[in-house]
C-alpha cells in the first residue's frame, strides 16, 4: 500500500494506522448485531478504495471515512453505514463541544473528562487561558513523582516516568486531585488530606483556622475534632466570661472555608467530629437542621463501643467536661442514637465515626491516638498529619472479553502505584513546617480503587451479592499484601518510616516498611469522571442520564457496558436510553431480560444492608478507612438508617454515611422521578448529574478526592 501518513484534523500529519479503520467496520457491525466475520472483507474493499484514491496523497481522517462509508452502502450494509454515519455526527458534535471548552483533545477523553480537567487540572496562564495538553498534565505529574528517583540514587529517572506516565494516561491509576493540580508547578501542594487539632483557646483556635485557610487555598481538605473545647455556658476563666462552645466555632471555619477558595479551583471542604460524650453533643447532631448552617462541613459523631453497648442495652451514659475532664449529666444512648439517626435521614449528617474500630488498626499507637478523619472520612489520621491518595480503576483490570481479573496487570500497577505515592511525599511543597514533620515520619499513603461496579458487570456478577462480596475481599486483599509487599521494598531501599520503632509493623515479619499505611478507598469524584468509571467502590447511580458539561449544555449520557449490552441483545434504542435517563434505572423497564435487570442495578435499586456488606468486604482490607455512601430513596425512615449504623459498627466498619436523596437543597444529583412533595407528584424530567459528579454523596464537595 502506498498510504503511509494521514493528515489529523488539527493538522498534523501522523503514520496512518489502518487497524483503526478495521476496528471502526467491527464496531458499526457488532452495534446492529450483524456478522463480524464480515469486517474482514469490507476492510478490504476499504484499503483497496484507499490505496486507489489516495496514492502517493496524503488523505485527512475526513477523507478516509468517507471512504469506510461509501464502501459499506457500496456492499448492501445500508444499517452498518447508518450506524457509522451516526457515529461520525456524535463524535463531530463532541469536538465542537471541546473547542468551546479550549481544550486540545490528545487522549481522546469524555467531553465531561475534558471540562472538568479544564476547570480544575490543566495549567493556565495569567490571564486563564489553558496552556497545556491533558497529555502534557499527565507528562508534567509523571515527570514530577520520577524525579524524587533521584534523591535515592538513581542517575535516571526516565523509566519511572515512563512507568508513571503509562499508568495514568492509560487511566489505570490516577492521583488525587492536588497532585493532578499543582505537581511540578510553583504551588507544588501535592495532599489531598490534613488533620488539624483545635485546642481550647482563642489564640489556639484561630491559629487552627489560619491553618485552615492556607491548606484550602492549596487544594487539600481539612479535618477537625472540636472535642477539646469546652462546652457552652462554662466559665472562661479569663475574662470572667461564659463559653459560647465549639459549635459556634465551627461557624466561624465554615464561614472562612466560603471566602476561601482552593487554589481558585474550588470550595474547600472539611469534616468536623464531635464526641459523644462532650455536654454539646445535642446541638451538634442538630446542627444542620437549620437551613445553610455549617454547609461546608461533614459532620459525624465519635462513638466508641462503650456507647453502642448502652444503645444496645438501653442506658445512660456520662457527659464529660473535656476542661474539667468530670462528669456534667448524663444522657439515655438509646435516645442520643435515635437522635443521630433521624437527623441523619432528615438532613443527611451526622454520620458516625467508631473510635475504638480505627484505634484497633492505629498504625502509629506510640504517637497517641486517632481522633479525626479528612473530610469523607477514608483517612483517619494523627494531628498535623497529611496523605496523599491513588486509586486504581478495576474496570481496567478485568482480562479484555473475559470474565475474570487480569493478576498480573493489577499486580504491577499496585506497584507502580506505592512507588508513585512514596514519591510524592518527597516531591510535596507543605503548606507548614509541623505538616512536613509528621507526615515524613509516618509517610502513610492510600492507595485505593475505583471502578468496581464496572469490573462486577464485566465479570458478569451482580452488585448486590455474596459473590461480590467476596470479589470485594479477594480485590482488595489481594492489594493491600502487594501494597505492603513494595512498602517493604522500598523500605529497605530508602529506609523504613521514621516511626517505624513501636509502630505495629515492629516486630512483626516485616523487615522494613516505608509507609505506615499503603491503602485507602476514597470517594474519587472528578478523577472518576476523567477515568469514565464509577466513584470508589459505588454501585452505578444511573444507567442513562443527562450531564451538565457546561454552562446551557446537557449531554445524554449512558454506561457504556449496558449501551454494548442492550445492542448484543437487540433491545438497544435512542428511544430507550431517553426513558431511561427519567429514573436512571431499568428495574420497571419493559423488554429488557430478566438477567440484565439483575446485574445492571443502580444505588437506588440496592438494599441498604448491600451497601453496608460491601463497605465492610473492602474494609477489612484497608489500612485506613474506606468511604461508601449508603443512598436511600426519599420514601425510605428513620428506622433504616438506623439499622445501617449498627451493622456498619457489627462489621466493623470505620465509619458510616448515609444519603436519603432529597435530604439537602444543594444537589448535584437530580432525579428525575423525585417526588413533589407539596402534592406528592412525580416531577417529569431525567436524572441529571453536574460534571464531576461520579456517584457516592451527592453533595458539592462530597468527593474531594
Amino acid at each position: 500500500m502506498s498510504v503511509f501518513t494521514i493528515k489529523k484534523r488539527d493538522g498534523r500529519v501522523v503514520s496512518f494506522e489502518a487497524s483503526k479503520i478495521k476496528r471502526a467496520i467491527e464496531k458499526a457491525l457488532r452495534a446492529i448485531r450483524a456478522d463480524e466475520r464480515a469486517a474482514g472483507f469490507l476492510f478490504g474493499q476499504v484499503m483497496d478504495a484507499v490505496t486507489q484514491q489516495f496514492s502517493g496523497q496524503t488523505p485527512g481522517v475526513e477523507d478516509i471515512q468517507d471512504v469506510v462509508e461509501r464502501t459499506l452502502i457500496r456492499n448492501n450494509f445500508a444499517d452498518t453505514a447508518k450506524t457509522y454515519i451516526l457515529y461520525r455526527q456524535k463524535h463531530a458534535e463532541i469536538r465542537g463541544v471541546k473547542k468551546l471548552l479550549g481544550v486540545d483533545d490528545d487522549l481522546k477523553l469524555s467531553v465531561n473528562a475534558i471540562k472538568v480537567m479544564q476547570r480544575r487540572y490543566l495549567a493556565k496562564d495569567e490571564n486563564g487561558h489553558v496552556v497545556e495538553t491533558p497529555a502534557q498534565m499527565f507528562q508534567r505529574v509523571a515527570r514530577s513523582a520520577a524525579a524524587v528517583d533521584k534523591k535515592y540514587g538513581k542517575t535516571d529517572a526516565g523509566e519511572t516516568e515512563k512507568e508513571f506516565y503509562k499508568a495514568i494516561s492509560n487511566l489505570e491509576f490516577l492521583p488525587n486531585s492536588p497532585t493532578l493540580m499543582n505537581a511540578g508547578l510553583k504551588l507544588g501542594q501535592l495532599s489531598a488530606c490534613f488533620v488539624l487539632p483545635v485546642d481550647d483557646s482563642i489564640q489556639e483556635i484561630f491559629g487552627a483556622l489560619k491553618y485552615m485557610a492556607l491548606i484550602h487555598q492549596s487544594g487539600g481538605g481539612t479535618g477537625f475534632e472540636f472535642s477539646r473545647l469546652r462546652p457552652q455556658g462554662d466559665i472562661v476563666k479569663s475574662t470572667k466570661g461564659i463559653a459560647s462552645g465549639p459549635i459556634s466555632f465551627m461557624r466561624v471555619f465554615d464561614v472562612a472555608t466560603e471566602v476561601v477558595k482552593q487554589g481558585g479551583r474550588r470550595r474547600g471542604a472539611n469534616m468536623g467530629i464531635l464526641n459523644v460524650e462532650h455536654p454539646d453533643i445535642l446541638e451538634f447532631i442538630t446542627a444542620k437542621s437549620r437551613e445553610g448552617f455549617l454547609t461546608n462541613f461533614n459532620l459525624s459523631v465519635a462513638a466508641t463501643d462503650r456507647f453502642m453497648k448502652d444503645v444496645k442495652a438501653n442506658r445512660k451514659y456520662p457527659l464529660i467536661n473535656p476542661r474539667t475532664g468530670e462528669k456534667e449529666g448524663e444522657l439515655a444512648a438509646r435516645n442520643v442514637f435515635d437522635l443521630i439517626a433521624t437527623m441523619a435521614w432528615k438532613t443527611g449528617d451526622p454520620g458516625m465515626i467508631f473510635l475504638d474500630e480505627i484505634n484497633r488498626h492505629n498504625p502509629t499507637p506510640q504517637l497517641g491516638a486517632l481522633e479525626c478523619t479528612n473530610p469523607c472520612g477514608e483517612v483517619p489520621l494523627l494531628y498535623f498529619e497529611s496523605c496523599n491518595l491513588g486509586s486504581i480503576d478495576l474496570a481496567r483490570m478485568v482480562v479484555p472479553g473475559g470474565s475474570r481479573i487480569d493478576w498480573k496487570k493489577l499486580r504491577k500497577t499496585v506497584r507502580t502505584g506505592v512507588h508513585f505515592l512514596d514519591n510524592i511525599i518527597d516531591a510535596n511543597k507543605f503548606p507548614l513546617p509541623k505538616i512536613r514533620r509528621m507526615t515524613l515520619a509516618n509517610r502513610k499513603i492510600g492507595l485505593g480503587v475505583m471502578g468496581f461496579a464496572e469490573m462486577l458487570i464485566k465479570m458478569g456478577i451482580p452488585y448486590n451479592s455474596r459473590k461480590a462480596v467476596a470479589i470485594a475481599e479477594e480485590v482488595m486483599g489481594f492489594i493491600v499484601k502487594e501494597a505492603r509487599q513494595r512498602s517493604v521494598e522500598l523500605g529497605k531501599e530508602r529506609g523504613s518510616f521514621p516511626r517505624f520503632r513501636g509502630s505495629i509493623w515492629d516486630g512483626r515479619t516485616y523487615p522494613a516498611m516505608r509507609n505506615a499505611t499503603v491503602t485507602t478507598v476514597a470517594p474519587t469524584g472528578s478523577i472518576s469522571v476523567i477515568a469514565g468509571c464509577s466513584s470508589g467502590i459505588e454501585p452505578l447511580f444511573a444507567l442513562s442520564f443527562l450531564r451538565n458539561v457546561m454552562e446551557g449544555t446537557r449531554l445524554l449520557e449512558v454506561n457504556p457496558l449496558f449501551e454494548e449490552a442492550a445492542k448484543r441483545g437487540g433491545f438497544y434504542s435512542e428511544t430507550l436510553m431517553a426513558e431511561i435517563a427519567r429514573t436512571g434505572s431499568i428495574q420497571n423497564s419493559a423488554g429488557i431480560p430478566r438477567e440484565i435487570k439483575r446485574l445492571f442495578v443502580t444505588a437506588f435499586d440496592i438494599k441498604p444492608e448491600w451497601h453496608v456488606r460491601i463497605q465492610a468486604a473492602f474494609q477489612k482490607y484497608t489500612d485506613n478507612a474506606v468511604s461508601k455512601t449508603v443512598n436511600l430513596p426519599p420514601d425510605s425512615s428513620p428506622d433504616t438508617v438506623k439499622k445501617i449504623y449498627r451493622m456498619a459498627h457489627k462489621l466493623q466498619c470505620k465509619g458510616i454515611t448515609v444519603y436519603r436523596y432529597g435530604s439537602k437543597k444543594e444537589q448535584v444529583l437530580t432525579l428525575g422521578y423525585a417526588m413533589r412533595k407539596e402534592r406528592g407528584e412525580p416531577e417529569q424530567g431525567y436524572v441529571c448529574a453536574d460534571a464531576d459528579y461520579a456517584g457516592g454523596c451527592p453533595t458539592p464537595f462530597a468527593c474531594n478526592s
